[in-house]
């Protein structure tokens, strides 16, 4: 007989009882908004910026930008996709069978954690001063590691991993954690372990290599 979900997870199991496909086309959406609207104010404070965009000075930046956004839903599902197959993978080597289609799932719900960062920075700098630079707009990663130390005040090396290193990957790895005890029916602290072997220590590896590659 198996053994029954936790309040918990029953409660999550029906926050999360929705349209998926619905909630992946929201999703992109959002993500697009809050890019292009930040992408508009790096463009803004730039100096001379509209002499410049005038002379057509920005068209390959824009080029750039419209490729991230075309990429923008296939980078989420590709995302999604890596994610999920590490969690499998990791109950996988606790010896634990979890259906890879509801860690899929998952990923795509949890993915709404990383919205709010994005959507942080832009209200940050919604009405900057004449001061702001763009790198200061684009570096600009709340609640992180980069953002206590300060851009200036910290080797370029180490900017990317310092940026991620923040609130919002700790909040997410406690959703999973939730999110692996409902799917797999296992404990709270069994999940934990899946949490920290299946996302934390790769994120820790990929951290450590891009820093150890990095060339300015």
């Amino acid at each position: 007989m198996a053994k029954p979900l936790s309040i918990e997870a029953q409660r999550l199991k029906e926050i999360i009882d929705f349209d998926k496909r619905i909630y992946f086309f929201i999703l992109v959406i959002l993500f697009l908004s809050i890019r292009y609207l930040t992408n508009t104010l790096i463009l803004e404070s730039i100096p001379d910026y509209d002499a410049l965009e005038g002379r057509g000075d920005f068209m390959i930046f824009h080029i750039f930008n419209a490729l991230n956004y075309i990429w923008t839903p296939f980078a989420l599902l590709w995302k999604f996709t890596a994610i999920s197959f590490l969690f499998w993978l990791g109950a996988f080597f606790l010896g634990y069978k979890v259906p890879y289609k509801e860690l899929w799932k998952f990923a795509l719900v949890a993915e709404v954690i990383f919205l709010f960062p994005e959507l942080i920075r832009l209200l940050v700098f919604l009405n900057p001063s004449s001061s702001v630079t763009f790198q200061e707009i684009d570096e600009y990663r709340p609640f992180s590691l980069l953002s206590l130390f300060g851009p200036e005040n910290v080797a370029a090396q180490y900017h990317y991993a310092l940026g991620t290193v923040n609130i919002f990957e700790i909040f997410y790895g406690i959703l999973w954690l939730y999110g692996f005890h409902m799917i797999s029916n296992r404990g709270l602290g069994e999940s934990s372990i899946v949490v920290l072997i299946s996302y934390y220590f790769p994120l820790i590896i990929w951290l450590t290599f891009y820093i150890l590659v990095y060339k300015g």
